[in-house]
């Protein structure tokens, strides 16, 4: 069955998700409170299915829904309010109060229906890096060291971290890095 991420602010709403989904028959890759943790682990994971609340400790669930770019379903539990005002379209939605089955079902639908439309998984394709963009990278990084006095992987990871938290990639967190550290 799919690898699935939960997503909720709570540690306690997301251990109760993932014992429903464990009992489901799925695999559950990661527990998360956050959307950076939840974009960290996609990227880890490559596609499969997000179960999250509405809002999760530094996003919403629609924010974090377009930067996971279509490789992952997401199942969003939210009050009926929520759901009433709107989802996008792709996001399937069950209201709160949950039972447990209704998830179970949900969840088995969710994976049947990616396995008929993705028959093979192929893995996603990496873009290579601009040779302008990895200077970009490299400048960035032996700024921080030089400034923070930090190495070359704390330098890389910090860039990964900011990058995450902002919501943008990794050439466009290095430029506006450069941008700040060389005022």
């Amino acid at each position: 069955m799919d690898k699935v991420i939960i997503a909720f602010f709570r540690e306690e709403d997301a251990d109760r998700i993932r014992r429903i989904a464990l009992r489901a028959g799925c695999s559950v890759f990661a527990v998360c409170t956050s959307g950076a943790a939840v974009l960290q682990a996609a990227d880890r994971l490559g596609d499969g299915i997000v179960v999250c609340g509405y809002r999760l400790k530094d996003m919403l669930y629609d924010h974090l829904y377009g930067m996971l770019e279509g490789r992952f379903e997401m199942i969003l539990l939210a009050s009926e309010r929520v759901i009433e005002e709107g989802i996008p379209s792709g996001v399937k939605a069950l209201q709160l109060p949950l039972q447990a089955q209704v998830l179970a079902d949900m969840l088995e639908k969710t994976v049947l229906g990616r396995s008929e439309r993705i028959p093979q998984r192929k893995r996603t394709v990496i873009r290579q890096r601009s040779p302008e963009e990895r200077q970009l990278i490299e400048q960035a990084k032996t700024l921080l060291m030089e400034r923070r006095g930090i190495s070359e992987e704390e330098a890389h990871r910090y860039l990964q971290k900011t990058s995450m938290e902002n919501g943008t990639n990794l050439p466009e967190t290095a430029s506006m890095i450069l941008s700040l550290l060389k005022r």
